[in-house]
């Protein structure tokens, strides 16, 4: 196994790609979320792609254009699936034995992967997918203030908290109205991304950190009965924690064995 950078040509840009490189005729595509590099936040990206070569499948990460070492303007995730189709075709054409491409998106990645139709890619592992259009309103969705008060009253000394008034009454008030509320209507994104990935042939695998606000507010949108979504508890966003990043690794390698 071993490293290769190398670029590749997207609408007239050059892109920046890396090719984690291992034998298996399955490979992994790492779209990156928001503006972050290909290596990911404090190198996770780079790391995740390093276990998955070590276990057997090649790996393609990129800057889409605008982004980092790339070329050409930044149209944000919704503007992205060029650059999605030629690190496709640049996996492909670098790795010619590759006959299965899957995609792992994180957040805006995942909807992008979703807006995009899949892609071109054979499968789609789609982790906490990003649906929230009106950034202005920090209020947390239903579900996951009631997530959060469940995980208190499992907790002695939040209990002893309420019990003895060490808990501020107004605020949780303010919580309990808003648990309260029924489910949050789907956004406009959220409907987009439904459509996108409707006549996906191949397999979708959704995953969902049961501690991050943009998987809750997903979960609140998206159909419940969704066979497809898998659920990891005590996971942040990025899956740092030591149990999180585990399970995220056994999700995408049991996608790629499939």
């Amino acid at each position: 196994m071993s490293r290769l950078h190398l670029t590749f040509n997207c609408k007239g840009d050059t892109l920046a790609g890396t090719l984690d490189t291992a034998p298996s005729t399955t490979g992994l595509l790492l779209v990156s979320g928001g503006n972050e590099l290909r290596s990911g936040a404090f190198g996770g990206q780079a790391a995740l792609a390093a276990r998955i070569a070590k276990a057997g499948f090649p790996v393609f990460r990129y800057d889409r254009r605008g982004v980092g070492d790339s070329e050409g303007e930044n149209k944000g995730f919704e503007r992205s699936k060029s650059d999605i189709h030629a690190a496709r075709e640049a996996f492909q054409a670098i790795v010619p034995t590759l006959d299965r491409i899957v995609a792992f998106g994180n957040c805006d990645a995942a909807s992008a992967l979703m807006l995009g139709g899949g892609a071109l890619c054979d499968g789609l592992i789609l982790s906490n997918p990003w649906t929230i259009e009106d950034t202005s309103d920090d209020t947390p969705p239903p579900e996951a203030v009631r997530a959060r008060y469940a995980e208190k009253l499992k907790n002695p000394k939040e209990i002893w908290r309420l019990v003895s008034g060490g808990v501020n009454i107004r605020k949780l008030v303010g919580g309990l109205r808003q648990a309260s509320k029924g489910r949050v209507a789907p956004s406009g994104l959220a409907e987009r991304m439904r459509a996108g990935i409707e006549g996906f042939s191949g397999p979708v695998h959704i995953l969902l950190a049961s501690e991050d606000r943009t998987a809750q507010v997903f979960d609140g949108a998206w159909p419940k009965d969704d066979e497809r979504v898998q659920r990891c508890e005590g996971a942040t966003h990025a899956y740092v924690e030591d149990h999180a990043r585990f399970w995220l690794e056994k999700q995408i390698l049991a996608a790629l064995r499939a």
